[in-house]
């Protein structure tokens, strides 16, 4: 395995590990449901930064990219 695929799998592994910590985080702070929890994430520009290595999102813990998505779920709530 080359460096650049070791790399790759490691971003992934750390994309998972956050993805799975901020949904059980949505469906307690929140109470949705993991469906619902699943759906919000996966949907919110939050979730495309964490996916963008440029940002380096995914090196960060889930309570400071829990603090984001709550800013951006805040304004799209504002903004119905």
């Amino acid at each position: 395995m080359t460096k650049k695929e070791q790399h790759e799998l490691d971003k992934q592994f750390m994309i998972e590990c956050l993805t799975s910590d901020l949904i059980q985080m949505l469906m307690e702070d929140r109470n949705l449901s993991m469906a619902d929890a699943m759906s919000t994430l996966y949907n919110s520009k939050t979730y495309e930064k964490l996916e963008d290595e440029r940002t380096g999102l995914y090196y960060q813990g889930a309570v400071y990219v829990m603090e984001f998505l709550n800013e951006e779920l805040g304004n799209a709530q504002s903004a119905s």
